[in-house]
């Protein structure tokens, strides 16, 4: 059945999304490139991510909350964003993680997002994310029950020169050189984590890339009642899934109500791109239909009633995150760009930000 039919009427929220561009393939400015996604789908909101840490660059905080006053009915996830690398813990002056943290709520974050854990981002910034540098900020998002969404590890493929793929290598997701941690040690970091600050209201990203052993996360469910995932695919993740189907038919109905959608997708995006991770996604959620996706396998659907369908395609992120996003203060903005605009890397980015400030606020 099209997935645009199957979706009509049901409440979706796609919890992680990112801008990385600021045109399109046609020239179009990112404030107006997604929109057609929301639209097609009827979705009921879009969850935008910024990925500063990854760049070096904190244009990405621009984009997604411009985004947000242009759009007001989206939700945005900041991130935290660092002046040099590797982060000097000692001397980050009135960018420490928690003053970031109040300004981007004073703004209207409706959360944070984390990438401090994706290897290839350790690699430089080389501050483990359990590290006391970090203590008072999460001191505070536990005590405000503000939402985390953070991406930790990564496949156990990228540690393998002979299963790593020659374009994640480009991207520089070889990890098994040496120079950088061990899957066992990012995971042992969140766990550590969690045993500083069990009440987090945090998602681990893409499964916590656990699918090969997830009796781990249901461990971690047992001991911490605020820790969520997302399905946003890894390929690997899936394949995993469809190994142990009757397995994860039991775990997706028993933890309905830990687990959230989203894409992972860009902008820009392929629209073709993005209609497809959405189809395959809720298929193997919500229907018994067998797709081809990420393996020579077909991916076998595994049916969950409507009520977990619900609970894994909105409502989770709706408890997590809240039931409508919150307002953007445009001055509280202003005062963000003045203070943090020296850290965009690009002059025709810096143009094109100090462009967009002026008309929007």
């Amino acid at each position: 059945m099209d997935i645009k039919e199957l979706l009509k009427g049901k409440k979706i929220i796609d919890g992680h999304l990112h801008l990385q561009h600021w045109f399109d393939n046609n020239g179009r400015n990112f404030i107006d490139g997604i929109e057609w996604y929301k639209e097609y789908f009827g979705m009921r909101g879009i969850n935008l991510a910024a990925m500063p840490c990854a760049y070096r660059d904190v244009t990405q905080n621009f984009m997604c909350l411009l985004y947000k006053v242009a759009s007001p009915e989206t939700y945005v996830h900041a991130g935290i964003t660092y002046s040099e690398y590797p982060v000097n813990t000692g001397n980050v002056g009135n960018m420490d993680p928690l003053t970031q943290y109040k300004e981007l709520m004073e703004i209207g974050a409706d959360g944070i997002k984390m990438l401090e854990g994706k290897p290839s981002v350790y690699r430089y910034i080389k501050v483990p994310i359990c590290d006391p540098f970090y203590d008072p900020f999460y001191n505070e998002v536990e005590k405000d029950k503000t939402h985390i969404l953070m991406h930790a590890c990564d496949p156990i493929e990228f540690w393998d020169r002979s299963k790593v793929s020659e374009d994640e290598i480009k991207k520089g997701w070889f990890y098994g050189d040496g120079t950088t941690v061990t899957k066992e040690e990012m995971h042992n970091q969140v766990y550590e984590l969690l045993k500083k600050h069990p009440s987090l209201n945090l998602t681990l990203a893409h499964f916590f890339f656990l699918s090969d052993t997830p009796e781990i996360l249901e461990s971690l469910f047992a001991k911490y009642k605020n820790l969520n995932i997302d399905i946003t695919p890894g390929g690997e993740m899936y394949r995993s899934f469809n190994k142990r189907y009757d397995y994860f038919k039991d775990f997706f109905t028993k933890y309905a109500d830990r687990i959230q959608f989203g894409t992972d997708g860009c902008y820009p995006p392929g629209r073709e791109a993005m209609i497809w991770l959405v189809d395959r996604i809720y298929k193997y959620v919500a229907t018994d239909e067998s797709t081809d996706a990420w393996s020579e396998e077909p991916l076998r659907g595994i049916n969950l009633s409507s009520q977990c369908v619900d609970k894994i395609f909105y409502q989770n992120f709706v408890n997590k995150v809240g039931e409508k996003p919150r307002e953007i203060n445009k001055k509280a903005l202003k005062s963000y760009y003045e203070k943090y605009k020296h850290l965009i890397c690009d002059k025709d980015t810096y143009e094109r930000v100090e462009e967009l400030f002026k008309k929007m606020l």
